[in-house]
């Protein structure tokens, strides 16, 4: 019964919404549903899942979703409503299927008030008087009773504090010893891999002994060389290196280092040449000549910097990695070299000069006769 109308269901199933006022005092109503309860003798046909599975909803879900849902659907399947989906059976099984969420939501809800009410039932309830205040609340019963329930449990309290400090310390030892056996498999996963890569390196000796790629040295035969230098480097293993390294078993990264320190070191000595080939003062033809050879350079240490990209991937160090070279600094290094040179040799000009009018004035015309017969 919503809003005064009731729903009346034939023999054949068809439904029919009318107002109770339409209705004659002497028809008996259908054992049908009374508020949210179902009749005793009612058994639904499906189960509790499928009910919700109907109703489009999931267990746990309000009364007002179902009530909500049951609405729309019946808006949707009952026959009188007037629209395209209107199906008789479908509405008898969205009926059934409110019908047994209903009685599931009720039944549920009597036994959660139950659980409730049989939860504790001897916890007594602390009165609400004023010298009930002390002992923090502990207790019942007299003054003296309460105080020996209260003494009671703080004994109990000091031992639940004290075994749990005992655990507390017992897994920080516990944490210790795991940070410990961490510690010492991590260093024996270091030894291990040391041990693998110096195998590796002694098999990889061996096996370019075995083909041969150390026949065709030159000094075979020969006593190695024993180098002194450092004293804390072992002699062997020095030279061992140095074998390697004169047959180019050398790493990537130490190769490509190589030639970008010796490609910066040529580009420098090539621009400070260009710069001392055209000299001074500049002209106009030479400061486009000195322009056009600025953006060469600019092109090349761009070229340059990408190969150090490319060489701080490989590296295995992180403080062996290089930075960028700027094209502008090193175009003012190059300029600044070329004026210090120019001041050098005008330098050096002065002091030849200072030396030849000496000379001139300490031998006179013989050392100028000399001179004239070397030219």
């Amino acid at each position: 019964i919503q809003s005064g109308f009731v729903m009346l269901t034939n023999n054949l199933g068809h439904h029919l919404m009318v107002h109770q006022a339409m209705i004659p005092r002497n028809l008996k109503p259908f054992p049908y549903i009374s508020g949210n309860r179902m009749l005793s003798g009612y058994k639904p046909k499906s189960n509790i899942k499928d009910s919700y599975k109907i109703l489009e909803l999931e267990e746990g879900c309000s009364l007002d979703d179902i009530r909500n849902s049951y609405r729309n659907l019946a808006k949707r399947y009952h026959p009188d409503s007037g629209s395209a989906t209107a199906d008789s059976e479908a509405f008898m099984k969205v009926e059934e299927a409110y019908r047994v969420v209903l009685s599931d939501v009720a039944t549920k809800k009597k036994s959660n008030e139950n659980n409730e009410e049989e939860e504790d039932p001897f916890k007594p309830k602390a009165p609400q008087h004023r010298h009930y205040l002390s002992f923090e609340g502990v207790g019942f019963g007299t003054p003296s009773q309460r105080e020996k329930q209260y003494m009671q449990f703080r004994v109990d309290r000091a031992t639940e504090q004290v075994l749990e400090y005992r655990k507390q310390r017992l897994e920080s030892q516990y944490t210790m010893t795991d940070l410990m056996k961490a510690k010492d498999v991590r260093q024996s996963k270091k030894v291990k891999i040391t041990q693998a890569v110096e195998r590796l390196v002694e098999d990889l000796i061996q096996e370019s002994m075995a083909k041969g790629d150390f026949d065709n040295l030159s000094g075979k035969g020969k006593p190695l060389q024993k180098f002194s230098d450092c004293p804390h480097i072992d002699p062997m293993t020095h030279n061992l290196n140095r074998i390697l390294i004169d047959n180019g078993y050398q790493p990537e990264w130490i190769l490509m280092q190589k030639e970008i320190r010796e490609t910066i070191e040529q580009l420098r000595k090539s621009i400070v040449a260009s710069r001392s080939e055209l000299g001074g003062p500049m002209t106009p033809y030479r400061q486009k000549q000195w322009n056009h050879i600025c953006e060469q350079f600019i092109e090349d240490i761009r070229k340059l910097n990408k190969r150090i990209d490319n060489f701080n991937l490989v590296v295995p160090i992180l403080s062996r990695q290089m930075v960028h070279f700027s094209a502008d600094k090193e175009i003012v290094r190059a300029q600044k070299t070329y004026e210090a040179l120019m001041e050098n040799r005008e330098a050096s000009n002065s002091d030849r000069k200072e030396n030849e009018e000496e000379n001139i004035k300490r031998f006179g015309w013989k050392s100028s006769l000399f001179k004239w017969l070397n030219l």
